[in-house]
């Protein structure tokens, strides 16, 4: 079996802490992967929120998930407490790449690496649309400038 490669940025733009809670728990009694994804979701908006945007409303329009990949490492369990970072790879003519780290902060285990594509998307008109220029400006300032 072929593994997904997620790379890990070289800078992280943003992080959060949430707790694993007992709707986030399978019948393994453990994280469930669609609980990873929720807990993703969460801390995008919250990332998206300190910009100034939210998911109805990025620099002028929408968000759409495209794509998600998961990796796991290790497994998380009731009252955990995570650490997730939140990292860009890329920004596209359509869109961007996050990269999210989850780590349980008592151990600083990686429970799992994710990667999601975004996609611009106005809502009104049901179409995808371009990257704003805004957006751009908006992510090139979180990074250090040498």
């Amino acid at each position: 079996m072929t593994r997904i490669a997620i790379d890990l940025p070289s800078y992280w733009l943003f992080q959060t802490e949430l707790s694993v809670q007992i709707g986030d728990i399978n019948y393994g009694n453990h994280l469930a992967n669609d609980a990873v994804l929720r807990l993703c979701h969460e801390a995008r908006l919250r990332f998206l929120t300190t910009l100034g945007y939210s998911e109805m409303n990025t620099a002028g329009y929408g968000l759409i998930l495209a794509e998600a990949a998961m990796q796991f490492q290790k497994q998380g369990f009731y009252g955990d407490q995570l650490n997730i970072k939140i990292g860009m790879s890329q920004i596209t003519k359509i869109g961007f790449t996050l990269i999210y780290q989850l780590t349980r902060i008592p151990d600083q285990s990686t429970l799992a690496t994710v990667q999601t594509n975004m996609v611009f998307f106005d809502y009104a008109a049901q179409q995808v649309r371009k990257t704003p220029a805004e957006f751009r400006l908006t992510i090139q300032k979180l990074y250090p400038h040498d």
